[in-house]
C-alpha cells in the first residue's frame, strides 16, 4: 500500500478547501461536501490515467511518483468495489 500523501484544509471566505499535497485542491460550503469532491477528483484522475496512461510528463509538472501511486491504488480500490475514503482519510471509527 501507497503511503497516503498529506492532506491539507484551508478556509477560504465562507468556503472549504481541501488538497492533496499539491497534487489536487477542490473547494465545498462544507468539509464533507469538499472531502467528497476530493474523492470524485482523484477517482477522475485515476480512471483517466489507468485508460489512457501518464503520458509525457514535463519539468514544470511532474507529480510525485508516490502521489501518482497513491491516486492509482484509490482507483484500484473503487474498482474493487471497497470504499477509497478509507485510503485517503482512514476508517470511520462511528461507522456501524
Amino acid at each position: 500500500m501507497a503511503d497516503v500523501p498529506e492532506l491539507h484544509i484551508f478556509e477560504v471566505g465562507d468556503r472549504v478547501r481541501l488538497g492533496l499535497d499539491s497534487f489536487s485542491y477542490v473547494e465545498g460550503a462544507t468539509l464533507q461536501e469538499a472531502a467528497d469532491e476530493l474523492v470524485a477528483q482523484l477517482l477522475r484522475i485515476a480512471f483517466a490515467l489507468r485508460s489512457a496512461g501518464v503520458g509525457p510528463l514535463y519539468s514544470e509538472y511532474c507529480p510525485d511518483p508516490a502521489v501518482l501511486e497513491f491516486v492509482l491504488e484509490l482507483g484500484d480500490a473503487a474498482a474493487a468495489g471497497r470504499d477509497p475514503r478509507e485510503l485517503l482519510f482512514g476508517s470511520n471509527p462511528l461507522a456501524a
